[in-house]
C-alpha cells in the first residue's frame, strides 16, 4: 500500500494495518535461501529434516496441546527502535535471493526484522522431501548505516516472492508475507493494495482482538516448468494453532489455493476465516468532512457477496463516524470479496498512489462451510494511512477446544470477480442532501447485458426497501452515457439512528441486477 509521509513531503510505500481502533502493519519484502551464494555466506549448513504434506499439521496439532508461548520479539538494541526510513534502508541483496541461480520461475527475498516487525519468523526451504532452515546472515543484506549490521541468529520478519508476471525477462515482486498472519499479492499490471490474514479472532470486539501470527514457513523449491509455488505456514496464537498450505499461481489473476486446518486450544466464539483487510477513505457517496482535490481514495469500494441461493449483493463501503459492524447471514456461501471496480485514472487522479491499479480480492469457498455469516467491520479513519475495513467468514457455531477444523478456499487477486455474472452490477453510488434537507438522496447506476435492452416503454420494476424511515421520490431512467440504467430515491430517516436500505431492478419477478444494500447512520 502506500502512505504519505507528510513530514518529508514525499510518498513512501505503506502497508496499512490493523483494526479495532488503530494498529499498523506495513508490508514490504520476501525471503530466500538455498542459493549457492547464500549458502556460502552462512556459517554452516543447518541439518535437514524429513518433510511431507502432513508435517505442518502434525506440528500444529502437537503445539496445540501445549501452553501458548509468545513469539520471540527481543532485538539487539541497535535495531530495536528503527524508524521507518532506517528499516527501509536495510535492503536484501538481490543476488542472494533463493533460487537466484537455478533458472527457476520464482525467486524469494528475505525481510530484515525491525520497525513494526519485531517478531522472529523461521523460514525453511523444502527440496526432495527434506526441510532445511534458512540461516540469518548479515551478508544477505545491504546496510546504508553499518551500525545497524548485527550478527547472531536474528531470524527474519517475512519474505517476498518474485516471478516474471509482467514480462518474461524481469522478476516482479508479486506476493509478500509480513507481520502477524498478513500477506498480500498483485496480478499482472497491478500495485499492492488490500491484504489478507490467515485468521482473525474478535475483530470488531470493543474488548480488542487477538492477532494470530505465522511463526514458521516452509517454501517448496519449484520445478523449472512449474507455474505455481507452494508455501506452508504454522500459525500460532493464544487461542489456537493452525497449519496452512498456499499454492500460489501468479499471473493475469494471481490465485491462491488455501488449505487450512485449525486446532483450537480454547473455544473460539468469534473466528474470522478468509479474512481481508482494506482501506476506504472517501468516494462520491461518502465525502462528509472531506476537503481533498481527488474524487476518491480507497483500496476497495465495496463488498460483493454471492450467497448460497444464487443472489448477489453489493454493499458500498463507507468511512463511518463510529465503528460499524454488519453481518450477512448465509449458508454455503459461494463467494465474497472486497472489490475495486473503478478502474480509470480519472476516478482517483492520483499519479503516486494509483488506486485504479489496486487488486480486488475474491474468496471462493470450496466444500461445505455450513451456516454462518460474511461479516464487515468498518472503522473510522481520518486519512488513507490506516486499513479500516475488515471482512471475513464467521461460522455460526464456535470452534471448540481440542477440535480439528478444515477450511479450503481459493483467493483470486485481480481486476474483478473470476467469472461473469448474468445480473447487471452497480457501477456507481452517489448521494447528497435532499432538497428539503429532511432526507438523503441516492442515485445508483447499473451496467450489464441485463439492462442494456431496457426501454422507457417497458421499464423495469424498481424495488427499494428500508428497514425504517420513509422512501420517497423513486425514479428510474436509462443512462445512455454508460449503456446502463439509473435509479434514484430519497430516504427520510426521521428520528432513526440506523436504517438498512436495499434496491434492485427486476422484471417478471426475476432480478435484473445485483442487490444494492446500504446502511444509513447519522
Amino acid at each position: 500500500m502506500v502512505h504519505r509521509n507528510l513530514s518529508k513531503g514525499r510518498f513512501v510505500q505503506r502497508r496499512a494495518l490493523m483494526k479495532g481502533s488503530a494498529s499498523l502493519t506495513m508490508i514490504a519484502a520476501l525471503g530466500s535461501h538455498s542459493n549457492p551464494a547464500a549458502a556460502e555466506s552462512a556459517p554452516h549448513q543447518p541439518a535437514s529434516t524429513p518433510f511431507d504434506a502432513s508435517t505442518v499439521r502434525r506440528i500444529a496439532q502437537e503445539l496445540s496441546r501445549k501452553p501458548y508461548q509468545p513469539p520471540e520479539t527481543n532485538l539487539p538494541t541497535v535495531v530495536s527502535k528503527l524508524s521507518w526510513d532506517q528499516w527501509r534502508s536495510i535492503r536484501f541483496q538481490k543476488d542472494r535471493a533463493l533460487w537466484r541461480n537455478d533458472n527457476l520461475p520464482f525467486r524469494v527475498e528475505l525481510i530484515h526484522r525491525g520497525y513494526l516487525f519485531e517478531q522472529k519468523v523461521e523460514i525453511n526451504e523444502v527440496s526432495d522431501g527434506q526441510s532445511r532452515p534458512v540461516a540469518f546472515n548479515p551478508d544477505l543484506f545491504e546496510y546504508e548505516d553499518q551500525k545497524l549490521r548485527v550478527t547472531g541468529n536474528l531470524g527474519f520478519a517475512g519474505f517476498r516472492i518474485h516471478a516474471p508476471i509482467n514480462r518474461p525477462d524481469y522478476y516482479d515482486e508479486c506476493v509478500v508475507f509480513l507481520g502477524a498472519s498478513y500477506f498480500r499479492a498483485v496480478a499482472k499490471g497491478q500495485v499492492y493494495g488490500l491484504s489478507a490474514r490467515g485468521l482473525a479472532i474478535g475483530t470488531g470486539n470493543p474488548k480488542g482482538e487477538e492477532f494470530a501470527a505465522f511463526r514458521t514457513f516452509w517454501l517448496e523449491k519449484p520445478r523449472p516448468d512449474s507455474h505455481s509455488i507452494v508455501v506452508h505456514a504454522l500459525l500460532d496464537t493464544r487461542s489456537t494453532t493452525g497449519a496452512y498450505r498456499f499454492t500460489i499461481h501468479p499471473g493475469d489473476t494471481t490465485v491462491f489455493d488455501v488449505e487450512s486446518t485449525l486446532y483450537p486450544r480454547v473455544d473460539i466464539t468469534e473466528p474470522g476465516l478468509a479474512t481481508m483487510t482494506s482501506m476506504f477513505d472517501f468516494d462520491f457517496d461518502d465525502r462528509e468532512g472531506v476537503d481533498d482535490w481527488r474524487p476518491a481514495a480507497h483500496d476497495s469500494e465495496g463488498l460483493s457477496i454471492w450467497v448460497g441461493n444464487g443472489d448477489q449483493i453489493w454493499r458500498p463501503l463507507v468511512n463511518p463516524r463510529d465503528l460499524q459492524f454488519s453481518a450477512f447471514a448465509d449458508g454455503n456461501t459461494r463467494g465474497f470479496g472486497l472489490m475495486q471496480r473503478k478502474r480509470a485514472f480519472a476516478d482517483y487522479q492520483d499519479l503516486a498512489l494509483r488506486y485504479e491499479k489496486r487488486p480486488s480480492l475474491w474468496i471462493e469457498t470450496i466444500g461445505d462451510w455450513g451456516q454462518g455469516s460474511i461479516d464487515l467491520v468498518e472503522i473510522p479513519t481520518p486519512n488513507e494511512v490506516n486499513d479500516n475495513i475488515v471482512s471475513f467468514w464467521r461460522p455460526k457455531e464456535k470452534l471448540a477446544a481440542k477440535g480439528e477444523y478444515n477450511f479450503t478456499y481459493r483467493m483470486h487477486w485481480g481486476w474483478d470477480t473470476p467469472w461473469p455474472t448474468k445480473l447487471a452490477r452497480v457501477a456507481d453510488t452517489r448521494s447528497g442532501l435532499a432538497d428539503d434537507k429532511q432526507g438523503r438522496e441516492y442515485v445508483i447506476d447499473f451496467t450489464g447485458d441485463a439492462v442494456k435492452s431496457l426501454t422507457t416503454a417497458q421499464p423495469p420494476n424498481v424495488e427499494v426497501h428500508a428497514s425504517a424511515g420513509q422512501i420517497r421520490n423513486i425514479f428510474s431512467e436509462p443512462n445512455p452515457d454508460i449503456g446502463g440504467w439509473r435509479i434514484g430515491f430519497e430516504l427520510v430517516p426521521g428520528g432513526e439512528k440506523l436504517v438498512e436500505v436495499t434496491a434492485r431492478l427486476s422484471k417478471d419477478n426475476q432480478p435484473l441486477t445485483e442487490s444494492w444494500m446500504f446502511r444509513w447512520t447519522p
